[in-house]
């Protein structure tokens, strides 16, 4: 017979050897736990080359193209107020675009590069302001003949002008600023085609609290465009403006260019200091212009093509356009150099690393480390969404998750670096991919290519796999 104190040993005993086992297992598990959540994967990537044809970037042919054998995703349009107000209060929008092919550029993803101009140089005699404007000013301007061709040039400092200029530009901007399809405006209507300046033998440009007030018509026109000014004058600076260069590829005019954005300096005769020192403008706000007239397509993408890339680089051009070599058959010799400039102007995204665990146990949430860079000369300058998906094994979307992200701020050279969470605790065991993509607003769909490699034909970027393996059946 056992006694008590033999009855009370033993159960002890079980106690003890329970209690051990309890232990064993929570160590056991929390082993599990420790090791297989924080056992991560580094994967590292590098960015590809050669062309890559992305939104608000590269080529931006005239807008009445029918044909370009150079692909694009930008289109240029300039729109003389003439033709856009032939009669006072009535703004003819009908022949604007059906001339422009508006709606096929719409449907085909393309985006606007605009200019409004008052004052474009011809062969012969004539205005490009409606005659009732001309009345309305009481003709308050002057006819020229002189080396840039036959015109008129309004009086931009009329205070009817003004007031008519503000009424044609918010009439433009509630039918074409709100959607962002025209992305880049380029800021005209002041000097010849737009671009700041006059002959000198003409009464010069107004002074600048005046001047500033044709800009001002934009910015309160088109609250979600970039804009972009010919030289960096005051408000460049003050509005974080970008600029155009429609001498691109001349060494000589683009490095004077490039001095006043340096440098600033005199430009009117009758200001000091008119331009002022933006060097660093270009990581906020875009650069574009059109290609040297004054120079061959084969000067620009063979003989000069060395000088054609520095001079970009510099500049750190996003697109070229309505001049660009939209006539040249990729079967010709100058394809290599125009494949050259696609390749680096513009921004050039990729994904440099990922960090995520390699095999998931327990657990609600992974983290995820990301590293995105830009092998480009230029920031991507819109705040597009980011999306993160998750794959199943055959590759099907099982989730769809937002990320918080601002793309503008990956300048080239750069490293950014974000953590996100993904919920894993209702996946079955298997294998899972993590795809990300930038959202073109337009279509609510993945609208960039990465300068990644990628078997994928949606614009969804595959940054790495992981798998499920439960020790326990995960919950339900």
């Amino acid at each position: 017979m056992i006694n008590r104190s033999e009855k009370k040993s033993k159960r002890r005993s079980i106690y003890i050897v329970s209690l051990l086992l309890f232990t064993l297992t929570i160590s056991i598990y929390s082993f599990y736990f420790l090791y297989n959540n924080t056992k991560t994967q580094i994967v590292e990537y590098f960015p590809i080359s050669g062309p890559i044809i992305n939104p608000l970037m590269g080529w931006a042919p005239w807008a009445t193209l029918k044909d370009s054998t150079q692909p694009h995703t930008l289109v240029y349009i300039d729109l003389t107020w003439r033709d856009f107000e032939p009669t006072e209060g009535v703004y003819d929008f009908v022949a604007f675009e059906e001339k422009q092919q508006l709606a096929r550029w719409r449907q085909e993803g393309q985006r606007v590069v605009f200019r409004f101009v008052l004052d474009v140089p011809g062969e012969t005699t004539h205005m490009d302001i409606p005659d009732w404007l001309f009345a309305k000013i009481n003709e308050d301007g002057e006819f020229y003949d002189n080396a840039y061709g036959k015109g008129f040039s309004p009086n931009y400092s009329n205070p009817v002008l003004i007031k008519y200029h503000h009424l044609a530009i918010k009439a433009l901007g509630d039918r074409y600023g709100k959607d962002g399809f025209f992305a880049f405006i380029e800021l005209g209507s002041l000097g010849h085609w737009g671009e700041w300046h006059e002959s000198p033998e003409l009464k010069q440009l107004p002074p600048e609290n005046i001047r500033d007030l044709y800009v001002l018509d934009y910015v309160d026109a088109f609250p979600g465009a970039q804009f972009l000014m010919r030289r960096p004058f005051t408000i460049t600076r003050k509005l974080s403006l970008g600029l155009y260069n429609d001498m691109t590829g001349s060494a000589e005019d683009t490095n004077t260019w490039l001095d006043w954005i340096q440098n600033g300096g005199d430009y009117l005769p009758n200001e000091k200091n008119t331009l002022v020192p933006i060097p660093a403008g270009w990581e906020n706000a875009p650069i574009g212009g059109e290609q040297a007239p004054t120079l061959t397509d084969e000067e620009i993408y063979s003989t000069n093509l060395e000088t054609t890339l520095t001079l970009l680089r510099e500049s750190h051009t996003t697109f070229i356009g309505p001049g660009g070599p939209y006539a040249i058959e990729t079967t010709n010799p100058l394809q290599a150099g125009i494949d050259q400039v696609m390749s680096t102007i513009g921004y050039r995204l990729y994904v440099a690393r990922t960090e995520l665990p390699l095999v998931v146990k327990f657990g609600k949430d992974i983290q995820i480390k990301l590293a995105l860079s830009n092998d480009g000369i230029a920031p991507f300058y819109y705040d597009w969404r980011t999306n993160t998906y998750l794959f199943d094994e055959a590759g099907k979307t099982i989730g769809l998750y937002p990320l918080t992200m601002d793309l503008r701020k990956i300048l080239p050279g750069n490293m950014n670096e974000i953590s996100f969470t993904l919920p894993v605790s209702t996946l079955e065991n298997g294998k899972y991919s993590i795809g990300l993509a930038i959202i073109d607003p337009l279509t609510g769909k993945p609208g960039v290519r990465l300068a990644n490699e990628s078997t994928r034909q949606d614009l969804i970027q595959v940054i790495g796999t992981f798998e499920v393996n439960w020790l326990f059946n995960p919950p339900k």
